[in-house]
This record gives structure tokens, sequence and C-alpha cells, in this order.
């Protein structure tokens, strides 16, 4: 009998949120983005939910404008080294922006980060979709979106070349005769490409889960085929199911046309639950949340995406703006968005703004309808998982506490971990060591 498909669960944990005013909540610490205590509960109450994984996401510019979490907030390999310290099973993902940093700096830092936490570390690859990113790493320009991509491909190629530096068994650590490692089983990089020279080995040996898992975001045309080429795992955002489907199809058909398996590609739409004991409570604590936003912070936060575009400098009760080109060379697929719906929906800049910046998603209501609902986008085939992100506070914990006992009763998500490597319990293949792989196939021509 084959086995029931069994849903995934990811948390981000992020600080005061994601939204321009959250901190301001009653029930919010306005700290939160800098307490490590926290974090330290947020990550075991996710643990004691089962959830696969914690994910950490990062930016690498800010400006006066920026959303209260960007300005003072945890680097994502510090936190998740100090996490990996007070949990077990769980996950551990960051992020990590292949243009404005060095393979095997980067490569060590997750190598260290899958060690210290015995096989849990996955790596969210983005490219920075920020133009004022160059302005803090000493570049004269942001590169175009496309060659963002290419840097990416090469640098994941290269960060994959050295977690492989050691095969599996190459310390022997013989104290009797001397041998602390296997030389033939050491392996030097030598990669020459157009953007990298590393020569390596890395100073690191692999984990029990091989290499950390990969997690991409992309949702324009080429980041959907990197993520279909190189990704474990995909991060995405959808408002209605039908949109879901068709980007879970177009994604693992994608993977198989790469020659991979669809059901190693694994598909995590976020969704933010708001969860009450009625319809009505539910809808209050999103119009609580809402009703601190204002226009101004609203306007910010909008312009962010359009490489902090001042759309102060419009009226905002008519039609949104035509903003040409603005936007492409950061958030690509998102931009498009936004200015195609304006544009097909008649929408004003106040309306597309506040609903940027307060977004009503689809999962508000009493545990059993948000369980119903996430069962009907992962039975639709919209989903292999969610990532939960806390639209109000302590939606985390509301989340654990009431809906993971329905998803578990009706059987879709575990009671029990089925590892304890973050591979493990996506149900992904340890990769082998390439060195090793190439002289199993040698061996047997």
């Amino acid at each position: 009998m084959a086995k029931q498909r069994q849903l995934k669960l990811g948390a981000l944990l992020h600080g005061v949120g994601g939204g321009t005013s959250m901190w301001r909540h009653p029930d919010a610490q306005p700290d939160a983005s800098v307490n490590f205590e926290l974090y330290k509960q947020w990550v075991q109450k996710a643990e004691a939910g089962k959830f696969d994984l914690i994910f950490i996401a990062d930016g690498l510019y800010i400006n006066e404008k920026s959303i209260p979490h960007f300005l003072n907030r945890f680097e994502p390999i510090s936190i998740l080294s100090a996490l990996a310290a007070v949990s077990t099973n769980i996950g551990l993902v960051g992020t990590l922006s292949t243009s404005y940093s060095e393979p095997f700096t980067v490569a060590r830092q997750f190598g260290s980060l899958d060690k210290i936490s015995d096989g849990r570390a996955g790596w969210n690859i983005v490219t920075s979709p920020l133009e004022g990113s160059a302005l803090n790493y000493g570049k004269k320009e942001h590169p175009e979106h496309d060659k963002r991509y290419r840097i990416a491909t090469e640098y994941l190629e290269v960060a994959r070349g050295l977690w492989d530096s050691w095969e599996d068994d190459a310390f022997v650590r013989n104290k009797e005769t001397g041998v602390f490692f296997d030389p033939e089983k050491l392996h030097t990089l030598n990669h020459e490409g157009e953007f990298f020279s590393v020569k390596g080995p890395l100073n690191i040996a692999r984990s029990k889960q091989g290499q950390p898992v990969i997690f991409q975001a992309g949702a324009s045309e080429v980041g959907k085929n990197y993520a279909s080429k190189e990704a474990d795992a995909v991060f995405t955002g959808h408002e209605r199911v039908e949109d879901a489907v068709a980007f879970y199809q177009d994604v693992k058909s994608r993977a198989a046309g790469f020659g991979r398996n669809p059901d190693e590609v694994l598909i995590f739409p976020g969704i933010g639950p708001i969860i009450g004991n009625t319809p009505e409570e539910a809808e209050r604590k999103y119009q609580e949340a809402a009703s601190l936003v204002t226009i101004e912070n609203a306007l910010n936060y909008l312009g962010r995406f359009f490489e902090h575009h001042d759309f102060s400098q419009y009226p905002l009760d008519e039609p949104f703006p035509e903003l040409g080109d603005l936007g492409r060379n950061s958030f690509q697929s998102g931009t498009d968005k936004i200015k195609r719906d304006a544009k097909e929906k008649g929408l004003t800049l106040r309306q597309v703004a506040l609903q940027s910046a307060t977004p009503r998603g689809g999962f508000i209501g009493t545990p059993e309808q948000v369980a119903d609902k996430i069962q009907a986008w992962f039975e639709a085939g919209a989903a292999d998982g969610f990532m939960i992100t806390a639209a109000v506070p302590n939606g985390l914990e509301d989340f654990v506490d009431l809906v993971v006992p329905i998803l578990q009763e009706r059987g879709i998500y575990r009671t029990e971990y089925e590892s304890d490597t973050l591979r493990g319990n996506l149900g992904l293949p340890v990769p082998l060591n390439r060195y090793s792989k190439d002289q199993a196939v040698a061996a047997r021509s």
C-alpha cells in the first residue's frame, strides 16, 4: 500500500513582523526582532508542533523608510547557529545573497551550521532585489536581473563542489598509526568560471544529510527555471488556489524537463493564518492589525518593491501611476503583478498601497476553517507544504495549539518526526558525494 502523502510545515520567524506597524500592537513585543529569548520560544514552539523548518529571511539595504523589522534584526547564520543549540529535529533555514558574498565563505558558513545542527541546515538562495545593496558592498552598480541569476547558478555550483571536498569516510583519526585523514579522499575543486575562481578544498566536512537543503523563491521566468533546476524546495505566494495549482504544476513540469524527480522539488506557499474561536473574532483580529497602518506607512512599504520609489508625489485617489519598467530589476515578478492587477482592476494608489501593506489572506477563521482550507489546497495539488507567517501577535502559537491537532487527526500531518535531519523530514535523498559516486561508477565499469 502506498504511503499517504504528508503535509510539510515551516515557520517564518519575522521578529516584529513583515509589515509596517505590528510592533504597535498591544500584544506585540516591540524588540522582537533582536530578542533571542523570543526566537528561542518560537523555534521550540514550532518544534513542538513537529514543523519541518524555521526560516530567517534577510536583506542587505535599509533606509529611513524601511519597515521596523528590517531596521534592526539578526543576521541569519548567527541566529540559526544559536537556535541549533536549543532545538533537536527542526530544520534551520536562512537567506544569504549570491550577489553580495563569496562562495567559499558561504559554503563554509552553511557547512558549519549543518555540522553544528547535525544535519538540519538549509540555504534560501536570493539574488538580492534591492538596488541599494550595491552601495553597501563597494559596487558601482547593482547587477541586472538575469545576470544575478547567472551569478547564482555558478555560485551554487561552486558551493556544492566545495561541500564535496571531503568524502564521508575521509577522516580516519587513528591515534595508533597517526593517520588523521586519508589524502585520497580529499578533493580540490580548482573552479575557474565566468564570475568566480575558487581553488578549495573547503575546511569542513559534510554533515550526515550530505549537503544543506537548497530553497529558492524566484517567480519570474528566469527564477522559476532556476528553482526548477537547482532548488530542493520553493517558497511562493498566491492568493487563489487556481494560481497556486498552476505554479505547482509549472515548476514540477520544469523540474522534470531538467531530468529531476518532481517529487524532490517541494512547493511551499506562504500563508498568514489568523485564527479565532469564531469567524467574527478572527476578522476582528485582522481589522485590529490593519487599523495600525497609516497611508504614509503603506506608501513607504509599497515603495520598497519599486527600488524605494517615492509614491507620496502622486494623488492618492487617482488611478495607480504608470511606472514603466520601474521595479523590473528588483522584485520583478511581484512588481509586474502589482502593476497588472492595478490596471486590470482599476485600482487607485491608495487601494494598491493599503492592499500591499495589509494583505487580507484567505486563511482567516476558526481552527477548523483554516485546517479545511489548508487541506483543500494540499489535496488540490497547490502545495507540498506551507510556510506559516504570524500575521498577528501569537499567530504561530495559535496555529500550533489549535490547527496542528486537527491536521494530525485527519492523518495528513505527522505526529512525530521521521528523522533528525532536514532532508530526512522533508523526504529528500542525501546527495552522494560526487567523488564517491565517480569511484562507484568507475568500479562498475
